[in-house]
């Protein structure tokens, strides 16, 4: 079984900046706030997840092979 990791780190695209977090494993992050300059991400479309579409990891479901809701 695959290690799943938890932690990713997101770029805002508005500004550039980075930061690291741990993703959630019991639901989709569907907006995240760049601490920043305040742009409110959202997934893009087709991606499930703010992680999936601006992080370097993609979310733990998506990891796993499941289907991300």
């Amino acid at each position: 079984m695959k290690k799943v990791i938890l932690e990713s780190v997101i770029t805002c695209p508005e500004c550039g900046h980075q930061k690291e977090e741990v993703m959630p494993t019991d639901y989709c992050q569907f907006f995240y706030d760049c601490e920043a300059c305040g742009t409110v991400l959202r997934p893009k479309e087709g991606d499930c997840c703010v992680y999936c579409s601006y992080g370097t990891v993609k979310c733990p479901p998506i990891q796993e092979g499941k289907c991300c809701s």
